[in-house]
């Protein structure tokens, strides 16, 4: 009899036993999003945007992540390296590198983009922390030679740096009516779900590599 009230004790006893001491909780690893309209959800409430989106689908998944939205409208790759420092505050433990449709939509010099974007991650790396890279494609309008030389920024970039790299940010989006909104450049809510559908495995595997090392 009292070997069962003392089986019955222990296992009750044993969830407590189990959870952080008081003051040692496990804290969310703290993400960024740095991007533009895309990912900072233009046109939509802040909880359809990708980065709200993506941190619902992240704990949906059992790993405890913070996303802050550092997506500014009409940003470039330039613009982002120049607010890179306050976008990317102290204690930011990875960042998803969303620039650079603004750059091929003006027909910037796709060798600006890859040295605006080859500055942040590069900083960010030496500040220690980890960068993931989505990669944007252009408008057929600029033509092949413009097309071949500012798609390859992405993976070159990726490549350069050891860094993670989804390769078209909009897949399965892009180009589809129904999955954006009025101005056909910008996804809707369901169209901002299917980004983050289909992303989510490379973002679940970047998450990994930095809870491996967090804390």
């Amino acid at each position: 009899m009292h070997i069962l009230v003392l089986m019955v004790a222990m296992m009750t006893a044993w969830p407590a036993l189990s959870q952080p001491a008081p003051g040692g909780e496990a804290k969310p690893i703290k993400l960024v999003v740095l991007g533009d309209s895309l990912s900072a959800g233009l046109g939509l409430p802040g909880q359809a945007a990708f980065p709200a989106r993506l941190q619902k689908a992240l704990n949906d998944n059992g790993l405890d992540v913070e996303i802050s939205n550092a997506g500014v409208s009409g940003d470039t790759a330039s613009g982002g390296r120049d607010r890179l420092d306050w976008s990317v505050p102290d204690g930011t433990e990875g960042v998803i590198l969303e620039l650079g449709a603004n750059d091929a939509l003006r027909g910037i010099d796709p060798k600006i983009t890859r040295d605006a974007l080859s500055d942040i991650v590069g900083r960010l790396k030496a500040r220690g922390i980890p960068v993931m890279v989505c990669g944007m494609l252009a408008p057929p309008n600029y033509g092949s030679d413009y097309a071949a030389q500012f798609n390859a920024i992405y993976p070159d970039l990726a490549k350069s740096f050891g860094v993670p790299l989804y390769p078209f940010f909009l897949d399965g989006v892009a180009a589809d009516a129904k999955l954006n909104q009025a101005d056909g450049m910008h996804p809707t809510a369901e169209g901002v779900d299917i980004i983050v559908n289909r992303i989510l495995p490379t973002v679940r595997a970047f998450v990994g590599t930095i809870g491996g090392q967090h804390r």
